[in-house]
């Protein structure tokens, strides 16, 4: 029997799961605080009692190995909880985008094939509008948050009934390999129709030890959820602040005046978010709240925040790191790693340098620009444009239900993120366009080609195109361009498209601005939304 003989034993193989977090924490720290919501906190003996009672009462309602369960709700400790007991049972979770429509959430639903939804009571509304499409609607289960403004009754059973009648010492079966899918999320990259991304145990595991190690979780870590949940996993926080023994704050609404409130009274460490958040927490914090007592560290993904914001939270009493990464990769994939020469440069330098999109993470195999022709890698010389390629374990499955999107994404070996940039001497990637046009607004993405076919439904719209128009808030917002339809000019307004829009898209993917005219076009008709662009940032 030579090396490559000898089998894996249950003494020397165990599929990684980051379930293995909790059992982990609970074990070594089960006196210590799990989680935190408003006035309920609970140590993480209870945390993992409450998730394996949660797992138990999925169980007794049909959900088993493979099987998908939904969740629409804030950062709230049910969704946190959900992370765990439906992996637990070897199940599929689906987190849905708080801010979908009643369609959208059906579409979810109805390919996923949810077999049950556990549902905030504030969402009550979206969630009747999308069981009524659905022929097979899932079992229902309703979420009671003590925080949450009034919403209908509704469901088959309360979430806090089903977990306190459960079993406490059920025994979860857990998984049999790491390959197995422990997520579906969506995402609506540049098509009307959504893909549900697919995720596995092991790279669930290995993107949140990640992260654990790029921001130096501990059991001292006081993590204050202002990313969604829904987003990517909470970019698999969900699991890395567990996997530190850290303190989960739940945070039902993303409000400034509570961000610091948290931090003051809980001695947050650690906080992730959109660019918008930061900008948010800069313009409420000068001369209206207290400079936090200890240094707050805050990880920003999606457009890089400009200078002023750096320099506004820097003032405020937080380090800011800058990462890149999407729903395909389990949220980060890539970081600004900080460099010692750095703490020298002016403002203005460290913010150019902020731009970049880094470097690969720790548990990202590799990630290069490629030539969008011939595949090959292009020089690292800063200027030549290419496609942003990522390879390693913390890249999906691949997508549902959906073999010719496989293809395209995994062609050559490689996972083709779509985005165009470059790469620099130093090794550090920066992306300077995205080759689909995807509007990226508080951190959500937004499909162009899905407002664009609102807008043509319209009567009076000959032409439309949507681009991203730079925004001091939403960090990008859509900007529709339409040519009306002969003899329309003059007479329909931005107002009366905008509001043809609200009523057949939810509302954050709406146009906020709208210029009339002809659309500049290239010799064979398309587009050119270069120059739209350009006009708006006039670069």
């Amino acid at each position: 029997m030579d090396q490559d003989t000898l089998p894996k034993r249950p003494a020397n193989y165990v599929p990684l799961t980051p379930v293995s977090f909790l059992e982990r924490s609970a074990r070594i720290y089960p006196t210590r605080i799990a989680v935190v919501h408003g006035d309920r906190q609970y140590s993480y003996a209870v945390f993992r009692e409450r998730c394996r009672r949660l797992a138990a009462a999925l169980s007794r309602l049909g959900v088993g190995s493979g099987d998908t369960v939904a969740i629409i709700a804030p950062n709230i400790p049910e969704m946190l909880e959900a992370h765990y007991a439906v992996p637990m049972l070897g199940a599929v979770l689906c987190t849905i985008n708080t801010r979908l429509d009643g369609k959208g959430v059906g579409f979810i639903l109805g390919h996923s094939g949810a077999r049950v939804l556990l549902a905030d009571s504030e969402w009550a509304g979206v969630v009747g509008d999308a069981l009524a499409g659905l022929i097979v609607p899932p079992r229902v289960i309703r979420i009671a948050d003590s925080e949450a403004k009034e919403g209908a009754l509704f469901g088959e059973a309360e979430y806090e009934t089903l977990v306190g009648n459960a079993d406490p010492d059920f025994v979860p079966p857990g998984i049999t390999d790491e390959w197995q899918a422990i997520g579906v999320s969506y995402t609506s990259g540049t098509t009307g129709d959504p893909k549900g991304v697919v995720i596995h145990h092991r790279g669930a595991y290995l993107n949140a030890c990640a992260n654990a190690l790029l921001v130096g979780l501990s059991p001292r870590s006081v993590y204050l959820w202002t990313l969604p949940m829904f987003h990517c996993n909470g970019w698999t926080y969900t699991w890395a602040v567990t996997l530190a023994g850290g303190t989960h704050v739940c945070l039902r609404r993303v409000e400034a005046g509570a961000i610091f409130e948290a931090i003051a009274a809980r001695g947050v460490t650690h906080l992730c978010g959109a660019p918008i958040v930061l900008n948010m927490l800069v313009h409420a914090g000068r001369g209206a709240h207290k400079t936090p007592e200890h240094p707050v560290k805050v990880v920003t993904g999606g457009a890089a925040p400009p200078s002023s914001v750096i320099a506004g939270m820097e003032a405020l009493g937080f380090e800011v790191s800058h990462l890149y990464g999407l729903t395909e990769s389990y949220g980060p994939a890539t970081v600004c790693v900080w460099q010692p020469e750095l703490d020298r440069m002016t403002l203005d330098e460290k913010a150019a340098f902020m731009s970049r999109q880094g470097v690969p993470h720790p548990m990202l195999e590799d990630a290069i620009i490629l030539d969008r022709e011939s595949g090959a890698p292009v020089p690292a010389d800063g200027r030549t444009l290419g496609e942003l390629a990522l390879r390693g374990n913390t890249i999906m499955k691949g997508y549902l239900n959906n073999e010719r999107a496989n293809e395209a994404a995994f062609a050559g070996g490689w996972f083709h993120t779509g985005d165009l940039g470059v790469m620099h001497p130093d090794g550090y990637v920066e992306i300077k366009d995205r080759s689909k046009d995807i509007v990226i607004s508080g951190g959500e993405n937004i499909s162009t080609l899905e407002v664009e076919e609102v807008l043509y439904r319209h009567p009076a719209v000959l032409e439309a195109a949507v681009v991203a128009r730079p925004d001091e808030k939403w960090g990008e917002v859509p900007h529709a361009f339409v040519t009306p339809v002969e003899g329309e000019a003059g007479r329909v307004t931005d107002a009366a498209l905008i509001a043809w829009c609200r009523e057949r898209l939810a509302h954050f993917k709406c146009p906020r601005y709208v210029t009339f005219g002809p659309l500049p076009k290239t010799a064979t008709g398309k587009v050119q939304k270069h120059e739209l662009r350009r006009s708006l940032t006039g670069g």
